[in-house]
């Protein structure tokens, strides 16, 4: 059962522009903050480490930062993460850290969830990049359902950016139950009232998160960052479509029934936003509509997932004819009824055969 009342911590930052040892320090500076105001729990937005690759916006391509963002992206594994994991065990602090994680410079949208102890409880990568960022990034494989943790005053879970409207994988994460959503997000600026879409703008973006906060009966934390002039200069974003402004700074706490929680803080501020979370109100909202609950009807309607991570290179280890020898023995005993799956039903053949699949067959 959560706490009866837990306070928060929601970043509003500029990022140390694709710097991953200065990211890594004002990481650590926030975290001990947060902790000296007795939080729990901190938030950073997207791609916290080394910041949002702002330029993808500007121009279609860009080597020389692209180099530069790749080089200074965190990688799971690294003396970076552990430093920023000490700084949470040290501090008795919850951290939901959003990064460009580098796996052998290949680089990934992805969030991990670290405990007070200083133990990865969770890691997970955006299932989907958006738009302009699949210029850069990669998608997700199975670990993009790993987002929500059981700690000891919450089950606290995240996504990012607009995998808030990635419907199913959404409901994924309703189903686990969480009771504080961390929703991290990129620079968000008010809309202008142009052409632009609304559904990308500040307002657009915390309505996404105030909608997930009813749907789940959680508290969100809406996290968002900081572009400063230092920023726009490095990235040369001035006149691009989007992030060409000082701003974007959008970070809000909302309650399980919707409401907005924190005071709006101006969008160019630098501030940690304290949130004091009376946990019985999920209680209060859980008692009109659970969708994964007692609200939902699993005998109309059910969602299946692959949490398994996919691989591109399968070692054969002269196990098919086995396998597929045990199927055969299986499949002709009485009483059985066998569901395989067919990828790999395929893998097993192709190992054998040349497997054609016929969308008709006559």
């Amino acid at each position: 059962m959560p706490a009866d009342n837990v306070r928060v911590a929601v970043t509003q930052a500029e990022p140390a522009w694709l710097n991953l040892a200065a990211g890594v320090a004002k990481t650590c500076e926030l975290i001990a903050e947060a902790a000296k105001n007795d939080a729990k729990l901190i938030a950073f937005p997207e791609c916290w480490i080394p910041g949002y690759p702002c330029w993808i916006w500007a121009r279609l391509l860009d080597v020389d930062l692209n180099v530069a963002y790749v080089k200074n992206s965190l990688c799971l594994d690294s003396p970076e993460m552990l430093e920023i994991r000490g700084c949470a065990k040290d501090n008795e602090i919850a951290v939901s850290l959003g990064f460009s994680e580098n796996d052998n410079d290949s680089v990934y949208i992805a969030q991990v969830m670290i405990g007070a102890d200083g133990e990865i409880k969770f890691h997970r990568r955006k299932m989907k990049p958006t738009h302009m960022e699949r210029t850069i990034f990669g998608d997700a494989s199975g670990e993009c359902f790993s987002s929500v943790a059981a700690l000891p005053f919450a089950r606290v879970g995240s996504l990012s950016c607009w995998e808030h409207i990635q419907l199913l994988l959404k409901y994924h994460t309703l189903s686990l139950q969480e009771d504080i959503h961390v929703a991290a997000w990129p620079i968000l600026y008010p809309h202008t009232g142009g052409q632009d879409l609304w559904s990308m703008s500040a307002e657009g973006c915390q309505s996404i998160s105030q909608t997930y906060a009813v749907e789940s009966q959680s508290f969100v934390l809406h996290c968002s960052a900081v572009l400063g002039e230092g920023g726009m200069e490095l990235m040369k974003t001035s006149g691009g479509a989007l992030m060409s402004s000082p701003g974007g700074g959008s970070s809000a706490i909302f309650g399980p029934d919707g409401r907005r929680l924190s005071e709006p803080v101006d969008q160019t501020t630098e501030k940690i936003i304290y949130g004091d979370l009376p946990m019985d109100l999920i209680i209060a909202t859980k008692l009109f509509a659970d969708p994964t609950g007692h609200y939902s009807r699993p005998d109309l309607m059910s969602l299946k997932v692959c949490t398994k991570s996919k691989k591109m290179v399968h070692e054969d280890k002269g196990s098919s004819f086995r396998q597929l020898a045990m199927i055969r023995s299986m499949s002709n005993r009485p009483n059985w009824r066998l569901v395989f799956n067919f990828d790999e039903i395929l893998f097993l053949l192709n190992n054998l055969y040349t497997v054609t699949v016929l969308d008709d067959l006559e």
